[in-house]
């Protein structure tokens, strides 16, 4: 029986050019919206008029571009949220800047209280290239706890936090990181890897903050162009938070998580992460959802595992190549537990000897578990790699993800670690593409600053703080596109639901001012999108 409601859409959008980025088809100039799906598209501008209704949305915008929105499959949402409302330091040049932001926030923070920073800076950026010490902090305030975050890895404390968390000279090193310390043994306040000693004396968020937060963040995502996000270090009372969020539809992106196993020494933790995971396997909330486990093999920028050694000036002992986050016998166990369990993982390999470790794991996982669905074992990072670790990743099936927005913000602190050889060598997109690799694309953020056209200025350019490096690595403007897009959903098993604009699959796009295919180099990076459209509903771009 014939409906009796014509098939009117729900938004009507007209544009310049709509790249649906099906292969072989020409840009559209019309899209066409039903509930939270693509209904139609066409090439013609007025090809879709008649599902026009009384109560369909136009959108007319004849000079703009229109893209499927990009996914960030590697970033870490949590940490944008958690410092949605700390002290941005970003923007300090000398260690006396930083100080300066710390106590404008101590004057009107109550004294006890903790006082924390963004994690989006480089120490090399400011004037003295290092660290604020824990006397420094104190210079700053005295009456409060300070926790300055710098990335994922790095902290720095005063001497009240030091105190409050217990961290003296007889404290021993985190495992797999590590503890700076003046020549009696005292910390003289950064850590490396030491979150694990610092979280427990941290208060419990609030959760209105936290929710605040978390809006704030997705929606700050949004409005770079992109639409899903990878998360990659979250833990079961952020998923709760985020799961609360999604259901009173102020999510700003999808969310697909990865539970955190920082921190964690032993199989058993892993197997009550698995327990409260159960409920979590059958969720359809296209909003949000559980991808998986997140596991360390090796260190970043500081404790990356080499195959040969760091620079001379930053040997912590003669030879230092880095370190093992997990003892690799012990890590293949709690793997094999989680892919028994239907979960997949994500493995952090940052070094050259941290990915040929994974690999080696990777395939005893195989050979141990055989028919292992596609990306139930993904590499993260993939840092520093040679031909015979790509050609091994591809013939062990291994999805790769890379974060070019990474180099470009730590290129220069990198280098001092690493030497320019080898950071010119991070993250070869050509090689592994032209290697066959299944790889996509995202920022680790807040190593790397995160944003759709950002990362594809880094992708095609190699450009990074410390000039071009590596340019023979250097992408089309199609292959990075397809990193952020129809290669990300494929990571996350929704190639049928995401990454082209076509009848059937949800309406996720960006609208752009001008065409990220062929904006110009000079402009593409800090090319934003005017709207920013999730199962046709606005989440970013002017309320009409």
């Amino acid at each position: 029986m014939s409906s009796s409601n014509p098939p009117f859409a729900d938004l009507l959008l007209r544009a310049g050019r709509i790249h649906t980025l099906v292969p072989g088809q020409t840009p559209q100039r019309a899209l066409a919206v039903r509930g939270d799906r693509v209904f139609a598209v066409s090439e013609a501008a007025d090809g879709l008029d008649s599902l026009a209704g009384p109560a369909t949305t136009l959108l007319d915008l004849p000079d703009s571009t229109v893209l499927p929105a990009f996914d960030d499959t590697h970033t870490h949402l949590i940490a944008a949220a958690d410092s949605a409302h700390d002290v941005a330091v970003d923007g300090a040049r000398s260690v006396q800047e930083l100080l300066e932001l710390i106590r404008t926030r101590a004057d009107r923070t109550p004294p006890g209280e903790w006082i924390r920073t963004a994690g989006h800076w480089q120490e090399l950026n400011l004037a003295e290239r290092r660290f604020p010490t824990a006397a420094e902090l104190d210079r700053a305030t005295d009456r409060h706890p300070v926790l300055v975050l710098r990335g994922v890895h790095n902290q720095v404390l005063n001497g009240y936090a030091l105190r409050l968390c217990g961290i003296d000279a007889d404290t021993p090193d985190p495992v797999g990181g590590s503890i700076s310390r003046a020549a009696d043994g005292r910390p003289v306040g950064h850590l490396r890897g030491g979150l694990a000693l610092i979280r427990p004396h941290l208060p419990a968020p609030d959760p209105a903050t936290k929710l605040d937060g978390l809006r704030l963040a997705s929606h700050a995502y949004a409005a770079t162009g992109i639409g899903t996000v990878r998360d990659t270090n979250s833990s079961p009372a952020d998923l709760a938070a985020l799961q609360q969020l999604s259901r009173s539809g102020e999510l700003g992106c999808r969310v697909r998580v990865l539970l955190s196993t920082m921190g964690f020494t032993s199989v058993q933790q892993v197997e009550e992460l698995l327990d409260g995971m159960e409920a979590w396997r059958d969720t359809a909330d296209p909003w949000l959802r559980v991808w998986g486990v997140k596991f360390w093999m090796d260190g970043g920028i500081e404790s990356g595992a080499l195959e040969a050694p760091y620079c001379p000036a930053h040997c912590p002992t003669p030879g230092y190549t880095g370190q093992l986050a997990w003892e690799p016998a012990e890590l293949e166990s709690a793997v094999r537990r989680v892919v028994r369990r239907g979960w997949r993982v994500g493995i952090h390999a940052y070094g050259d000897r941290g990915v040929r470790t994974l690999l080696d794991l990777y395939e005893r996982v195989q050979h141990r578990i055989p028919g292992l669905p596609h990306g139930a074992l993904v590499m993260e990072h993939g840092g520093l790699t040679d031909p015979e670790q790509r050609r091994r990743a591809v013939q062990l099936g291994i999805p790769v993800t890379i974060q070019q927005p990474l180099l470009h913000d730590a290129a220069a602190i990198q280098t001092e670690y690493w030497g320019k050889k080898r950071v010119a060598a991070l993250f070869p997109a050509r090689a592994w593409l032209d290697a066959g690799a299944d790889i996509s694309a995202g920022s680790d953020y807040p190593v790397g600053a995160y944003g759709a056209a950002h990362s594809l200025h880094g992708l095609t350019t190699r450009a990074t703080v410390a000039g071009v490096l590596g340019p023979s690595q250097a992408i089309t403007r199609a292959e990075a596109l397809t990193l952020h897009t129809t290669a990300a959903a494929r990571l996350t098993g929704e190639t049928h639901l995401r990454g082209q604009l076509t009848p059937g699959r949800l309406a996720d796009l960006t609208i752009w001012p001008d065409d990220p295919t062929t904006a110009p180099e000079t402009t593409l990076d800090s090319l934003l999108p005017t709207h920013t459209l999730l199962g046709g509903s606005l989440v970013h771009g002017p309320r009409t």
